[in-house]
């Protein structure tokens, strides 16, 4: 395994993530996802890689997968070797100081720990002052329940605008973006990931492998995910055919280099300078496969090789807001 640091802080991550969205209670949120018994297989064995990062949120599965998660860690590794974040928004009062300050009490007791490495709010709140939602995430660090600070999909002038007041307050930054990055959906390379990194924000994107697509050469296959994953339909079903010419690409270079489609999908995002990639698998094999493609390593002639069809897509993963009526569009919960 490789290891990197987030952001400014000295926090050591894998330059893998563990997606916690596929464990929790069936029903709750997903139908496929991992009970817990499943769920502790999948991190020992992530364990065993060397993987020691995990990313979960208040809402996945009703708090199930924090649990899960929690009680997996707790059985099997110290709390000082291993890096858990967590996230809030999907919640009453969204990024409001009395949510946060309520939100990451339910976490940590659901994680059962007393402190989260990386805190992130999960959107955008157009409802909350972003000074009150900075500040309160700042009293969360002073008082020693997180350590670090991250942000997941919004607009790029809304995370802007989010650390320049916490910088002109001296509030504790961001210093990770989770956000919807892939082959198949690169539209944040306009403004979102240039302003991280000229703030020296790590990537941790979610949906690396665009929900499967870039591991197989056909667009869907017979799964229980794949018949009732409604959010990954939403994401990526409009642009099947525009999209069908990366993924033909991504199996030409995989036959090339004698690897599988999914190794050369990670490949691409850490020669464009990604962190960590989250892989959410419900099979440890796939953490294998993941762990293997850091050997990859992908030439420029590659890069533009698998980029070069990309036509734009419409956003998803940021929230849009309706002045006139001030009601939320969410695209998808990821």
């Amino acid at each position: 395994m490789e290891y990197t640091t987030i952001g400014k802080t000295d926090i050591q991550i894998s330059k893998l993530c563990v997606g916690c969205m596929s464990f929790g209670k069936a029903g709750t949120m997903h139908d496929w996802t991992l009970d817990e018994a499943g769920t502790e297989e999948i991190v020992k064995h992530a364990l065993s890689l060397g993987i020691n990062f995990f990313d979960t949120a208040n809402g996945y599965s009703g708090g199930t997968s924090e649990e899960y998660l929690g009680r997996a860690l707790k059985k099997n590794i110290a709390r000082d070797k291993v890096v858990i974040a967590s996230k809030v928004y999907f919640n009453p009062g969204r990024l409001s100081a009395e949510a946060i300050h309520r939100e990451i009490d339910g976490t940590l007791k659901r994680l059962g720990t007393d402190y989260l490495d990386l805190y992130i709010i999960h959107r955008f709140d157009y409802e909350t002052p972003v000074e009150e939602t900075m500040e309160a995430l700042d009293d969360l660090v002073l008082c020693g329940k997180v350590r670090a600070l991250g942000a997941s999909a919004m607009y790029g002038y809304q995370f802007y605008n989010m650390q320049l007041a916490a910088r002109d307050h001296g509030w504790a930054q961001f210093q990770a973006m989770e956000n919807h990055y892939n082959l198949l959906y690169r539209e944040d390379e306009r403004e979102l990931i240039p302003v991280c990194r000229q703030m020296g924000v790590s990537l941790m994107p979610y949906s690396p492998l665009a929900a499967g697509h870039l591991t197989r050469p056909e667009w869907n296959t017979d799964t229980l995910r794949s018949r009732t994953d409604r959010v990954a339909m939403g994401k990526y079903d409009r642009t099947e055919e525009q999209d069908m010419q990366i993924v033909r690409r991504v199996q030409e270079l995989a036959g090339r280099y004698g690897v599988k489609m999914q190794q050369i999908a990670l490949a691409w995002h850490w020669a464009k300078g990604v962190a960590a990639p989250i892989i959410g698998a419900t099979k440890a094999s796939h953490f294998d496969d993941a762990a293997d493609a850091l050997a990859v390593k992908l030439t420029a002639e590659d890069i533009a090789y698998l980029e070069e069809p990309y036509l734009p897509h419409r956003i998803v993963g940021a929230i849009d807001h309706n002045p006139a009526d001030g009601v939320m569009l969410l695209d998808e919960k990821k």
